[in-house]
């Protein structure tokens, strides 16, 4: 995919995520790695709905601006988009947004850690809540790095969600089933709790992962507190 795709792409991925109600004014930043030497990050103070490929930014992999219209900034999370990209040689994209069932586990300090929807198991697992981390700032980045190597979806204590992909588009879906599994779990604690589905087949689901051919990391039957 050439660079005017993927701007296109991260356009509408914006868009949906603006329309999914995942963001509200300015929230939310999305980021593709171009190739070994360069970032497309999404503008500083740009509601979702108004990106335009033009306002996109390139940068490099230190966060230097190489490409930018003037009054456009990167985003102030570009650092946590970089750690990820530091961290992990698979990751080719980085989603960050707020989407609201989700949130609410990460404000309320409770991590998606229930093995109780097949397609959450076999996406993205156990989902954990990283320590709270003041926006914008080096806090960010330090504080998801313990947990890069193992999770590919994380929630961000008090603030939202983070996910991660080979491409865009499974950055994007990881979202979208991290939201999908907040909304299940909030009605399934409401019915009277989970029913989990046992270990053996947890165990069975994981390893479909290869057959499905399904990139990035797993977290495994792991529980967080």
């Amino acid at each position: 995919m050439n660079e005017t795709l993927i701007k296109e792409q991260i356009c509408d991925i914006c868009m949906k995520m603006w329309q999914l109600g995942w963001v509200a004014s300015n929230d939310g930043n999305v980021s593709v790695k171009l190739n070994d030497r360069y970032i497309l990050v999404t503008p500083s103070g740009i509601s979702k709905a108004f990106i335009t490929p033009e306002k996109l930014v390139k940068i490099d992999l230190n966060g230097k601006i190489i490409e930018a219209n003037p009054g456009c900034k990167p985003s102030g999370e570009t650092r946590m988009h970089l750690r990820c990209y530091e961290n992990r040689d698979d990751v080719g994209a980085v989603v960050h947004a707020h989407p609201p069932a989700a949130t609410a586990y990460a404000v309320a300090n409770k991590p998606l850690d229930e093995y109780t929807v097949i397609e959450a198991v076999m996406s993205i697992g156990s989902v954990p809540v990283v320590p709270y981390a003041n926006p914008s700032t080096d806090e960010v980045p330090e504080v998801i790095t313990p947990y890069l190597q193992e999770h590919d979806a994380m929630l961000l204590k008090n603030h939202g969600a983070l996910t991660v992909g080979t491409d865009l588009l499974t950055a994007f879906h990881r979202m979208e089933t991290l939201e999908q599994f907040a909304k299940i779990s909030l009605n399934v604690h409401l019915l009277g709790g989970a029913k989990e589905i046992p270990r053996e087949n947890i165990e069975k689901l994981i390893e479909l992962r290869k057959q499905y051919r399904l990139t990035g990391r797993h977290p495994g039957y792991k529980k967080y507190s």
